[in-house]
C-alpha cells in the first residue's frame, strides 16, 4: 500500500514526542512492506500538490496548524485519515470534515470525540507506539525520575516544592520555568537536561519508577509513558491528564492525587513496583509495541480504502 503520512514539524510549538511518534510510524510502515511519504506541511510548503504527485492509496495526517494549513490539506480528494491530538473538537475543522475516519490516541481523547457527538464508528482508538528497550540485567534502581517540559502545564514545579529530600529524583528536560524548579528542589535532585533519545530511553532501565506530575488535559499518552513501559518501568501518576487513566487500565503503577502527601506515594509505588517490571514489559509488547500498532493501522487503512470503492 502507498501511504503518505503529511505533518507539520514546527518545532518547539508542537508538544514534545509527536515528531517522533510520526517518524516512528513511518518507519514500521516501511518494514512492514508498505511505500511510504512523508510529506511535511505548514511554512510555504505545498502539501496538496506532494499528495497528487504521490497519489498515495491513503493520506494520513498528523499535527498541523489551525485554519490555512488544514484547509490546505483537505482539498486532498482521495482516502484520508486525520489524527486527533486535542480531547475535544474545535468549532470549526474542514480537515476533520473532510476526513474518512479519525484516530484518536488515548481512551479519554475518545470518550471527549464521543461525548462531543462524533460518531463511534468514525473513531479508531490506535495510541502510539515505541520500540522495545533491552533488558540492562540486574542494575541499583537508587533514584526515581521524571521526563518533561519544565513548564506550567507539566505539574514538575508543583511536584519539586513537594519533594521529599531522602529520595533521590532526577529531572529531565528543560523548558521555562527550569530557575524556578532549580530554586524549589532539595538537593536530592538532579537536573540533568535534555539528550539524545535513546540514550534516554536505555537509562529509564536503572530507574526506581517514572514520576508524571503533567495536568496537562491533552487527548494523548505522551510517548514517555510507553517508553517507561518498554524499560519495564513502572509509572507513578498525579491525577490530570490521560496517564492515570492509562495506568490504571494497564495495571503499571500507581495514581496519586495532585495534593497527597507524597512520602506516602513514594513508599506505596516502593512496596509495588519491584513486582510490576515484566507485566510493565508484556504491557508494552500487547498495547504499545510496533507489531500492535501496525496491525491495527493497516486495519484502518484497508477499512478506508473499502469504504471508497
Amino acid at each position: 500500500m502507498r501511504v503518505a503520512l503529511v505533518h507539520g514539524f514546527s518545532g518547539a510549538s508542537v508538544p514534545g514526542g509527536e515528531n517522533d511518534a510520526v517518524l516512528d510510524q513511518a518507519a514500521a510502515l516501511t518494514r512492514a512492506g508498505h511505500e511510504v511519504r512523508l510529506i511535511r506541511a505548514g511554512a510555504g510548503l505545498d502539501a496538496p500538490a506532494e499528495l497528487r504527485a504521490f497519489a498515495p492509496d491513503v493520506a494520513h495526517v498528523h499535527h498541523l496548524a489551525p485554519d490555512a494549513d488544514r484547509a490546505r490539506a483537505a482539498e486532498w480528494t482521495g482516502p484520508l485519515v486525520v489524527t486527533l491530538y486535542r480531547h475535544r473538537p474545535p468549532r470549526r475543522d474542514p480537515l476533520l470534515r473532510r476526513a474518512d475516519r479519525a484516530v484518536v490516541l488515548s481512551e479519554l481523547s475518545r470518550d471527549g470525540w464521543l461525548a462531543a457527538g462524533m460518531p463511534p464508528e468514525r473513531l479508531a482508538l490506535i495510541p502510539d507506539h515505541v520500540p522495545p528497550t533491552p533488558d540492562a540485567g540486574p542494575v541499583e534502581r537508587a533514584a526515581w525520575v521524571c521526563v518533561g517540559r519544565l513548564a506550567v502545564e507539566r505539574g514538575i514545579l508543583d511536584l519539586l516544592r513537594r519533594w521529599p529530600a531522602g529520595h533521590r529524583l532526577d529531572v529531565v528536560g528543560t523548558g521555562p520555568l527550569e530557575r524556578e524548579c532549580r530554586a524549589a528542589a532539595p538537593p536530592s535532585v538532579r537536573f540533568l537536561g535534555v539528550g539524545g533519545r535513546d540514550a534516554l530511553r536505555r537509562s529509564l532501565t536503572g530507574y526506581r519508577g517514572l514520576v508524571f506530575p503533567s495536568r496537562w488535559h491533552a487527548g494523548a499518552v505522551p510517548l514517555i509513558y510507553p517508553e517507561a513501559l518498554a524499560a519495564g518501568l513502572p509509572v507513578l501518576a498525579f491525577e490530570g491528564s490521560a496517564v492515570p487513566r492509562a495506568v490504571r487500565a494497564d495495571g503499571t503503577g500507581t495514581v496519586t492525587g495532585p495534593d497527597a502527601p507524597l512520602s506516602a506515594a513514594l513508599s506505596a509505588a516502593d512496596r509495588i513496583f519491584p513486582t510490576l517490571r515484566e507485566h510493565c514489559r508484556s504491557v508494552h509488547a500487547k498495547r504499545y509495541g510496533e507489531a500492535a500498532w501496525v496491525e491495527r493501522t493497516e486495519r484502518l487503512y484497508a477499512a478506508v480504502v473499502r469504504g471508497r470503492g
